[in-house]
């Protein structure tokens, strides 16, 4: 998936993307706390299991021609002017193997990946790749390990916030994932940036609440939506 196919999913325009960025400088402004955001149109290339859907879809249909195989081979002998023996069996090939191409290519879209990937597998996909972002990006490295990241996930329907050490001693993790579920909520319902600006702003109230502003507050941290390519 594209960026720009991304951010058409997600409904973000220009114009949405700088009114996320100054919402993330404002936030920032009143905590010693970072925040950081990341999208992706999926967490992992999940390649195995689109290949195991289809291969099973090939074997139910070969199950199929095999119990309808007397139909199957009339209707091959009325087709052609001589039959031979391996007519049969070439059909039954082909079939399958189309069944299989047609099913992998279809498993491809990201609705049908949702129906046979499991759900445990995307979720422990989405925390992985967070994390491996959260480590990239530098969020943990922050002065006082006061960063978080809104990491949001297309194909899998999921967001994650992750918080650094300085943070998750002082607000438990059941508050982030609070903000993440209602994030996610928006984004189902299309309502992509109105959604991330006031969990920016949530986010900025319960950093200041415990990591005040200090004389010196630098920036540490990009302060807009980062684009991460799918699986990257």
């Amino acid at each position: 998936m594209t960026t720009k196919q991304l951010l058409g999913n997600l409904r973000l325009g220009d114009s949405d993307l700088a009114s996320i960025k100054d919402a993330v400088r404002d936030a920032e402004s009143r905590t010693t706390g970072e925040i950081a955001l990341a999208a992706t149109g999926e967490s992992s290339d999940y390649s195995f299991y689109e290949l195991f859907a289809a291969v099973i879809a090939g074997a139910l249909v070969f199950a199929l021609i095999l119990a309808f195989h007397t139909p199957i081979e009339a209707l091959i002998a009325r087709s052609f002017w001589r039959e031979e023996t391996w007519y049969f069996p070439a059909f039954c090939g082909i079939a399958s193997f189309a069944a299989i191409a047609l099913c992998f290519l279809l498993a491809n879209a990201p609705t049908i990946d949702r129906i046979v990937i499991p759900r445990r597998v995307r979720s422990a996909r989405v925390y992985n790749r967070s994390i491996r972002h959260f480590a990239e990006s530098g969020v943990y490295a922050t002065k006082e390990r006061t960063g978080i990241l809104i990491f949001i996930s297309w194909m899998e329907r999921e967001v994650r916030v992750v918080a650094d050490s300085g943070i998750s001693g002082k607000i438990p993790q059941s508050e982030w994932d609070a903000l993440a579920a209602s994030l996610a909520t928006g984004i189902k319902r299309g309502d992509t940036a109105r959604s991330l600006l006031e969990t920016i702003a949530k986010c900025g109230e319960i950093l200041a609440r415990h990591f005040p502003a200090k004389n010196e507050n630098p920036n540490e941290l990009h302060d807009g939506l980062v684009i991460l390519e799918a699986g990257e």
